[in-house]
């Protein structure tokens, strides 16, 4: 390791800090400009009619720009990966990261945008404000509560598709492997007991779209126990859980919960205990999806649990959201889709269970390398957005 003296605990000359050196991102023109009249077409003044054209029906922005196939990744840097709030400067590579894998899956150009962060009324103004130059928008490491607001704010106002990555790109993955999940242990989703670790972006939306997609017993648990409408501390959004979530009137901690559960979905982070996994139902589901330590680790769960997922690549079963970004936002772009609605979504989760026919215990997902996953989203998603 070759530390430097000033930063002892990182290895600037190492694998990871090459491969980002300069950057991961860079701009490349789609047509040549190799003369005089390449110049005069591309600038002035050939360039005056199409601005003309566009200014008398701005559709035509989406044929003649690079908007149609351009998505901003918007951050705060409030909330990034499992580092917290570390600010928009660090947040770049993770954004740099994000915008390499909507090129490399879903042939999308996108553009990081780390701005610093403010109140929802000061990020939703400044989110509008640079729309134009867009087709779609991704959040992604927002805060809760934060960021359900700031997207269905957006959502309102721009009619482009507003998407926020850490809520809705986990929450179809989530569906996708549980569909998948459930006809390995033989189940209906209607049937199972889900248990929900985690109330902010992530577990929000996941339990939304369980709900929607024929779960009907879920419980959400927070830090302090299972959420329900006799506890005094509950926030907004945990008013909203309360009311939704919970059908047998469970009460107490995750542990509570666990008793006779079919599912756990961890999306959270912490530990949960080998003695109240054991309290689960037989052959029954774990998804412990924090990263880089799932909330149970595999070896434990597998003593427990028909099927295991995490959200690590070095195991069986990850829950990635390369699988259901990529392809939302192609479908959506190709299809000018204004908004992703919640039936695509659902779609797009049915989409990513379909290409693992025979799903084993194993194999839930497909891997996001498999080929086709992007398409075969994209294709889901714009059937629906083109009615």
């Amino acid at each position: 390791m070759s530390a430097s003296p000033l930063y002892p605990s990182f290895d600037f000359e190492g694998p990871v800090f090459r491969a980002h050196e300069g950057g991961k991102l860079g701009v490349h023109a789609t047509q040549p400009l190799r003369d005089r009249d390449d110049l005069s077409l591309l600038y002035t003044p050939g360039v005056a009619d199409v601005c003309r054209a566009i200014a008398e029906d701005p559709s035509l922005s989406a044929r003649y720009t690079a908007r149609r196939n351009t998505v901003a990744v918007v951050t705060d840097g409030t909330a990034v990966l499992g580092l917290g709030d570390i600010g928009p400067l660090a947040a770049m590579p993770v954004m740099e990261g994000k915008a390499i894998l909507f090129k490399h899956f879903g042939e999308i150009d996108a553009v990081p945008v780390c701005m610093e962060t403010g109140s929802v009324d000061e990020l939703v103004e400044a989110i509008a404000r640079i729309a134009p130059s867009y087709g779609g928008i991704n959040l992604e490491d927002i805060s809760a509560p934060r960021c359900f607001e700031i997207e269905e704010r957006l959502k309102e106002r721009l009619d482009i598709p507003v998407f926020h990555d850490d809520q809705h790109g986990t929450a179809i993955v989530v569906l996708a492997g549980l569909l998948n999940a459930a006809k390995v242990v033989e189940r209906s989703l209607a049937d199972l007991r889900v248990v929900v670790a985690g109330a902010g972006a992530a577990g929000v939306a996941v339990t939304g779209l369980l709900q929607r997609a024929g779960v009907r017993d879920v419980v959400v648990c927070d830090s302090r126990g299972i959420i329900a409408p006799s506890r005094a501390d509950l926030t907004g959004h945990k008013h909203r859980i309360a009311a939704s979530t919970n059908p047998r009137g469970l009460s107490g901690q995750l542990s509570d919960a666990l008793v006779d559960a079919d599912v756990y979905i961890g999306v959270s982070g912490g530990a949960v205990p080998e003695a109240d996994v054991a309290r689960m139902a037989p052959r029954s589901i774990i998804f412990a999806l924090a990263n880089p330590d799932p909330e149970v680790h595999p070896d434990v769960a597998h003593r427990h649990a028909a099927v295991v997922a995490t959200g690590r690549s070095d195991f069986p079963n990850q829950i990635n959201n390369v699988l259901a970004f990529p392809g939302i936002f192609r479908g959506a772009l190709d299809s000018g889709a204004s908004q992703i609605s919640e039936a695509m979504k659902i779609a797009a989760a049915e989409a990513i269970a379909a290409m693992v026919p025979e799903p084993t215990a194993e194999e839930i997902v497909p891997s996001v390398f498999a080929p086709g996953v992007a398409d075969t989203v994209a294709a889901a998603v714009a059937r629906l957005a083109r009615g």
